[in-house]
């Protein structure tokens, strides 16, 4: 049987703040790209602010795929994006467009473009609802130290304000005794339908990236964050409201702290936050990476560029424009 072509998308990946987006829509200009979102947070509707959804003007013209299209109090599964961006993966590729995956979610990206199969085992709704319980009493945190002692593999990467994913590890380990890492792992046999090329966004100075952080929170002060925050904290969310941007203000419409405090506390679970998606991301030996505060925005571009060009097995299946390059 002739083995199926294996469709090349390229991957912008990287920490919070860093460039991603605007590296990934300089990358479809330049390659004739469509660029799919790799954010477990950007995938709802509202919270544009919290969660540095890319606004029209940010998108140049480019189409992004998988932002904005779920109500802000529904459930999103990790197998459920990697269905749905596998099938938006297919759509530009049909289309003779390059996929570009943007974001900062790594096991998102993980385990679509490594092939990694799901299953449904693992299920225990009454330990779910236990742990539910627990987290709307002492807060994610506890759950997340409680993923550390058991699956630290997967608790690197998933932050204390994400419940779904914290509980759905901890079911997992509890029904079936295995780690979801673990799961994750054996579940690859079989390969992936994809030739993944790796672009990643780190600072040779971290300071640098933390100013860019903080920056960015202050910005995002300016354009009415707290107000939108305000909103979800009236109508109660449970799930996007979890976005680092939110939460951390919660405390100052509840009259418990200043908002320059709170400002100050989003702006370290930002940094915090950014830390860990370096943690993840630093293990996949697959990634080229690139110092967006050595090379300045042309240079960023030019080497990312270069890299692309030079990995024959990925560019010479890429419909590009050559001039360009």
């Amino acid at each position: 049987m002739e083995q199926k072509e294996k469709i090349p998308v390229l991957a912008v990946v990287g920490p919070t703040a860093s460039g991603k987006t605007s590296l990934a829509v300089a990358l479809a200009h330049a390659l004739d790209g469509e660029v799919i979102s790799c954010d477990s947070m950007q995938i709802y509707q509202t919270m544009d602010i919290a969660t540095a959804k890319p606004d029209e003007q940010e998108m140049e013209g480019i189409p992004h795929h998988l932002i904005g299209f779920l109500p802000p109090d529904q459930p999103f599964s990790l197998a459920e994006y990697v269905r749905l961006a596998g099938e938006a993966i297919e759509n530009v590729a049909c289309r003779k467009k390059l996929p570009i995956l943007a974001g900062g979610t790594g096991l998102y990206a993980d385990t679509l473009l490594r092939g990694v199969k799901l299953s449904d085992s693992g299920e225990d709704p009454a330990y779910r609802a236990e742990l539910q319980a627990l987290a709307e009493k002492e807060g994610g945190e506890k759950l997340r130290e409680m993923l550390m002692a058991c699956d630290p593999d997967y608790a690197a990467g998933v932050h204390a304000h994400n419940i779904p994913r914290l509980i759905r590890a901890l079911e997992v380990y509890h029904a079936t005794g295995i780690p979801l890492s673990v799961h994750i792992a054996r579940s690859r046999e079989g390969g992936t339908p994809y030739r993944a090329f790796w672009l990643g966004i780190n600072y040779r100075d971290r300071s640098s990236l933390y100013d860019r952080i903080n920056a960015r929170v202050d910005q995002m002060m300016e354009r009415g964050l707290l107000e939108e925050a305000r909103a979800a904290y009236a109508s109660r969310m449970k799930t996007a409201a979890q976005a680092i941007g939110c939460k951390e203000l919660f405390p100052y419409f509840a009259g418990e702290k200043s908002l320059s405090d709170c400002v100050e506390t989003l702006k370290q679970s930002t940094r915090r936050y950014a830390k860990r998606q370096l943690t993840w991301f630093r293990r996949n030996p697959d990634i080229h990476w690139l110092y967006p505060d050595e090379l300045g925005k042309e240079g960023l571009l030019a080497e990312a560029l270069r890299l692309v060009k030079a990995e024959s097995g990925f560019y010479r299946n890429v419909n590009s424009h050559p001039d360009a390059l």
